[in-house]
């Protein structure tokens, strides 16, 4: 039986590995068809497009362009005749082009990402999105909708969207009808161990915890926050609508936390908030693909609209940091030297790979 359970959580790992290499994949190379389509209606030569990383496994020609299939499969590249500075002068060449154009060819790239997240959270809402509803006690069961970070809760393992069936003490056992009830029970029992029975996506668990005696202010003993959760789907007419408006909030939030975690790195040196990497991502994947498909298309949604948003900040080797020399290029009416600004983006590819590097480990340690 052990090795029977071994083997179902190494194969649902496995299928969440394979869908997130997936959807990095996807988002990337959406991300790279945009600048490849504004390159080719603009009239600037695309030498190649490229799907995965090399080393190259093979590749054609075609109308000049050519196409590469590559070892590693997460995303891929598009390489645009100029975008280093070689070819000025020539009519074909990126660096060549008006600033106008190569600013929507560097904007692309993110304009895809956007409409990609709208299709996602579009999708979602059709599929159905989870709401807290009221009035609903006695006939949809009470869920966990916040989990605190550090808390009884977050240490046992619930989870976004579990449904507690029952609570259990070494005295008594208690049928939840509403709210108040593990609220109370919380209180009652601080500092001894608990049983709750849950339900996760129709599976029946038993999870133990004891509920803090010393309680941090504005959190409960266990650390969740409690609702009723239903499954709300939008006609196939207003799902884009929807989806429009998912998007709005969802940019506005993400623009508000990279705002916060930027103002407390300036202002303490450290921020408060979790960053997550690919190890992240993958744990993030694992928890909203058990909770469903509408979960996981507005997962998707949110890369999309981070990578959006990451990539149009103004850091170098990034899309943002290009559009920062090129308003740079603007103001002081002449061209930065191609082999100074290649250096800086250079210099700033190898600090995101060190960055990405460091926040993997921070989610390694974390989960060990």
């Amino acid at each position: 039986m052990a090795h029977f359970l071994v083997n179902t959580h190494s194969c649902r790992h496995m299928t969440t590995l394979i869908l997130v290499i997936f959807v990095i994949s996807l988002l990337i190379l959406v991300h790279e068809w945009g600048h490849f389509y504004s390159a080719r209606k603009l009239g600037v030569k695309v030498e190649e497009f490229g799907f995965g990383f090399p080393p190259k496994l093979f590749s054609f020609t075609k109308k000049e362009i050519r196409y590469s299939l590559n070892l590693l499969p997460l995303g891929g590249f598009v390489k645009i005749f100029g975008e280093h500075g070689e070819g000025e002068g020539h009519n074909e060449s990126f660096i060549s082009r008006p600033a106008w154009q190569r600013f929507v060819i560097l904007v692309a790239g993110v304009a895809m990402n956007v409409v990609l997240a709208w299709i996602f959270f579009s999708a979602g809402a059709l599929f159905g999105v989870p709401q807290i509803s009221e009035g609903t006690e006695g006939q949809v069961p009470v869920s966990i909708v916040t989990i605190l970070p550090e808390s009884p809760a977050e240490g046992a393992g619930l989870k976004f969207g579990d449904q507690i069936l029952e609570l259990r003490s070494r005295d008594i056992s208690l049928r939840v009808e509403k709210e108040k009830d593990i609220i109370d029970f919380a209180d009652a029992y601080k500092g001894e161990e608990i049983t709750m029975i849950i339900s996760r996506t129709g599976e029946i668990k038993e999870v133990k915890l004891v509920p803090r005696a010393n309680v941090p202010e504005g959190e409960g003993p266990i650390g969740i926050a409690l609702g009723r959760l239903i499954i709300k789907r939008a006609p196939w007419y207003l799902a884009p609508l929807e989806g429009a408006e998912t998007l709005f909030k969802s940019v506005t939030l993400t623009l508000y936390g990279f705002g916060s975690i930027l103002k407390e790195l300036v202002v303490e040196g450290k921020t408060s908030i979790a960053v997550s990497g690919p190890v992240g991502i993958f744990y993030f994947a694992e928890d909203s693909r058990v909770l469903g498909a509408s979960y996981f298309l507005q997962f998707i949604g949110l890369l999309s609209v981070n990578l959006a948003i990451l990539n149009f900040l103004p850091i170098p080797a990034l899309d943002g940091g290009r559009i920062l020399f090129l308003a740079i290029e603007k103001i002081r009416g002449a061209r930065i030297n191609p082999t100074t600004e290649n250096a800086v983006h250079t210099i700033g590819f190898f600090l995101l790979i060190f960055l990405m590097l460091l926040v993997t480990y921070k989610d390694i340690a974390r989960i060990l």
